[in-house]
């Protein structure tokens, strides 16, 4: 059996919307894979986001090592889809560290339904489609979740 790993972006969504798409997926625990946990939207940045999916029932954990550097973030709003995943591949994944923090998503995954959390709504324009493709050599099957708009 096959275990399954959800994936949202926010982008374009208020918090509540989230946790009403999180919920109706029967996700437990959401694993925000931004490099840097803040964000300009409300409801977004670490604190605000934890708070509120503990307050909404859910978990959360944060694998800043497996957020997107810089120049891959850069290539992303470029629209440049291919170097972006190269540079997360290059820079993240293919590090020691990063197929650590891997092993440890997919644990946390095993354990409990997840959910990959990033900003980009498409997820073919999100390093989470990346981490999701490399889940599914583990075993897993991807779905995902958009939510709907306020």
């Amino acid at each position: 059996m096959r275990n399954t790993l959800f994936t949202i972006g926010y982008e374009g969504l208020a918090p509540e919307r989230l946790h009403a798409a999180l919920t109706e997926a029967g996700v437990r625990v959401l694993a925000d894979v931004r490099a840097v946990a803040n964000s300009r939207k409300r409801g977004f940045s670490k604190g605000a986001l934890k708070a509120g999916l503990e307050e909404a029932g859910l978990g959360y954990e944060h694998f800043r090592s497996l957020g997107t550097p810089k120049s891959g973030r850069e290539a992303a709003r470029a629209h440049d889809a291919g170097l972006m995943r190269k540079i997360y591949c290059d820079e993240v994944l293919d590090t020691a560290d990063g197929g650590l923090a891997l092993d440890g998503l997919a644990e946390l995954a095993a354990r409990a339904p997840t959910c990959l959390l990033c900003f980009e709504r498409d997820p073919a324009r999100c390093h989470r489609r990346v981490l999701a493709e490399r889940l599914a050599e583990r075993g897993f099957e991807t779905v995902d979740l958009y939510g709907a708009f306020l």
